[in-house]
């Protein structure tokens, strides 16, 4: 039996994410227990919050993919060993809605069981998420 650690899931799962894949197909990275959260006001993005198993997953990535349009994403450094694992970067995304750009450095919390991720924690400037959020003032 192989033991995928968190760094090789990680990777694993942003390469796939970067193709192109389907909601569906990256949710299978996922347990059907994930314990996923993405802090910030659920009230202005509809993608963040708490999800449950693999349809929150799905979910999460339909959602993201109907309200943004990522423009830049780039790892720079994935940390740890084992089950356990720090993923920093940075983004910038187009919110569709407004026209608006996110742009912010990240951190993801991940952790894994038997090659499956069961811990997914996302940082990112929250401020600058609600902000790109608000309509532009023509004045």
């Amino acid at each position: 039996m192989t033991t995928v650690t968190a760094y090789e899931a990680a990777k694993a799962l942003f390469e796939q994410l970067l193709s192109g894949a389907s909601p569906d197909e990256l949710a299978q990275r996922f347990d059907e227990d994930v314990d996923w959260f993405i802090p910030g006001d659920t009230s202005v993005v509809p993608w963040i919050g708490r999800k449950t198993g693999r349809d929150g997953v799905a979910e999460f990535y339909t959602q993201l993919g109907r309200g943004a349009k990522v423009k830049h994403f780039q790892i720079d450094t994935i940390i740890g060993d084992g089950d356990r694992c720090v993923v920093l970067g940075s983004l910038r995304t187009e919110v569709l809605a407004t026209g608006r750009d996110i742009e912010s450095d990240f951190a993801y919390d991940i952790e894994v069981r038997d090659g499956l991720i069961t811990r997914y924690r996302m940082f990112e400037d929250t401020l600058a998420v609600v902000r790109a959020f608000q309509p532009t003032t023509e004045g």
